[in-house]
């Protein structure tokens, strides 16, 4: 059976993915943001002898389905379908797969990256060595923009000051930059999709003409051991093997495939 949840069903629902906070971060950052009565988000429980096995997740447009079973494909498909409007589907690829075959509309762009988490550091950081890296104040933020987008990887990225500043007005991110010693914002790492479980890293990189100098790791050292402390287990999504291979130094895992898939209209 599948319907609707409401907020009588979240133990339900944090029995399910609360254990699996990483590879759940955007579920469970959008339902401690938005609960289950916003108009910009749904949430659907499927359960099997009244036990919540699977959920689906539409915040705006975006579907997330998360299960550890095997699930009702054709019931979330058909709440999928129901939707008239431009939508897109994001999960683990395992859950995703299944799902995708039953989407009666066309694949605008199918893309995919590695997911890796971290719930612990491989190794002790050195306190001296992080104190260069600090907190990034609303003073920097239009300069570590500038930064970013002279990052021949992130030329598509969307960085902006007002993304900085919703990030802190909301505590849903933060920023950990570093100077070299003639003052210049050499090097940055931030969070994402913070919540009170886990949280995303993002926007890892260095300025061109100062790479392979060890800014970049700083930053995750620092970024990385102050939510560990906050007791959040980290996530990143990654397609680059090089990188990946700085991530599994720090601690980082892999723990599947990320797919995402946007539609036409209908």
């Amino acid at each position: 059976m599948i319907r609707k949840l409401n907020k009588d069903d979240n133990d339900s629902v944090m029995a399910l993915i609360g254990h699996k906070p990483a590879e759940n971060l955007f579920i469970i950052g959008d339902i401690e943001a938005f609960g289950y009565e916003s108009d910009i988000q749904e949430i659907w429980g499927q359960f099997h002898n009244e036990k919540l096995i699977a959920v689906l997740l539409r915040y705006d447009r975006n579907y997330i389905p998360y299960s550890e079973q095997s699930y009702d494909v054709k019931g979330f498909a058909d709440i999928i379908n129901s939707n008239p409007a431009q939508i897109e589907i994001s999960g683990l690829k395992h859950v995703v797969e299944p799902l995708q075959k039953l989407i009666n509309r066309d694949v605008r762009k199918h893309s995919g990256t590695y997911y890796a988490k971290c719930t612990g550091l491989s190794y002790e950081i050195s306190k001296s060595r992080v104190q260069c890296a600090n907190y990034l104040q609303p003073s920097e933020y239009a300069e570590n923009v500038e930064m970013l987008s002279s990052i021949p990887e992130f030329s598509t990225g969307n960085f902006s000051v007002e993304a900085r500043e919703l990030a802190e007005k909301y505590k849903t991110g933060r920023t950990y930059v570093v100077r070299n010693e003639q003052g210049v914002m050499v090097s940055s790492a931030s969070s994402t999709a913070e919540n009170s479980q886990s949280a995303m890293i993002v926007g890892v990189g260095t300025r061109p003409g100062f790479e392979r100098k060890g800014y970049a790791t700083i930053c995750m050292e620092k970024l990385c051991s102050e939510l560990l402390a906050e007791g959040k287990s980290l996530c990143l999504f990654y397609d680059n093997p090089a990188a990946g291979k700085i991530y599994k130094r720090l601690g980082f895992t892999d723990i599947g495939f990320w797919t995402m898939i946007r539609y036409e209209l209908k």
